[in-house]
């Protein structure tokens, strides 16, 4: 089995593309992220099929915000489908209720603190409370670890921090925001190589566009790999 510790963000418009996609990876890459921008595009259908067909783990990326009685209901539908991770927002009545929704299935359920596109000047536009984005972060992923979460998503910039926190032990730290040396940052304002990000304390690493993108796509996510196994050398 190849090393799930990268996940593909299929962040592609379509089912058939993203389909087409994680064929061409093959064994290449065996877990993979469907998010938001693609749930009109077949994306469930594709989680399914790509869970239960060609036996890759799956994230769904839905970042669920509402009340609490529609994200349990939410995520005791989504629960039904045997998929691997689920994002909902940070805050702790989304996090308890979508635990809720997720009880007697392995479905983990990942908080976001803030998103690694925002920066101070966006939350100030948000009306979040002042202060140093870093501490936003490591307070909102204290609080959704409190209130039940599997995990949290965080930028690489944070991931050593709440690896640190006392209410991080046992819990896991995804990344997005990781782009692998030398490449286009594109709308991503927290980021770091995935070696980095492994290094200072997270799980997985999600990677989309500097793979999905490339030429050479297969290349691209076993440069990846092997940026990520050559920790165990040093």
């Amino acid at each position: 089995m190849s090393d799930d510790r990268l996940i593909v963000a299929l962040d592609v418009p379509n089912a058939l593309e993203g389909l087409a996609l994680a064929k061409k990876l093959g064994d290449a890459v065996s877990f993979y992220k469907i998010g938001l921008g693609m749930l009109t595009g077949g994306g469930l259908a594709l989680a399914n099929e790509l869970k239960q067909e060609h036996g890759k783990r799956i994230f769904l990326d839905m970042k669920l915000f509402d009340i609490g009685n529609t994200v349990e209901n939410a995520v005791r539908g989504l629960a039904q489908f045997d998929l691997d991770f689920l994002t909902v927002h940070g805050d702790p009545h989304v996090v308890r209720a979508a635990k809720e929704g997720a009880a007697g299935k392995d479905l983990k359920i990942l908080a976001v603190t803030i998103l690694t596109s925002l920066n101070r000047e966006d939350l100030d536009a948000g009306l979040i409370k002042p202060g140093d984005v870093r501490d936003l972060v490591l307070e909102r992923a204290a609080r959704a670890f409190e209130a039940g979460a599997d995990g949290v998503i965080a930028s690489p910039q944070e991931a050593a921090l709440i690896r640190a926190l006392p209410q991080a032990e046992g819990r896991l730290i995804v990344t997005p925001g990781v782009r692998p040396a030398g490449a286009d940052l594109g709308d991503q304002k927290r980021v770091a190589t995935p070696a980095q990000a492994v290094a200072d304390g997270a799980d997985h690493i999600v990677v989309g566009r500097p793979i999905y993108r490339a030429a050479d796509p297969v290349a691209a996510a076993e440069a990846v790999l092997a940026e990520l196994n050559s920790l165990a050398m040093h």
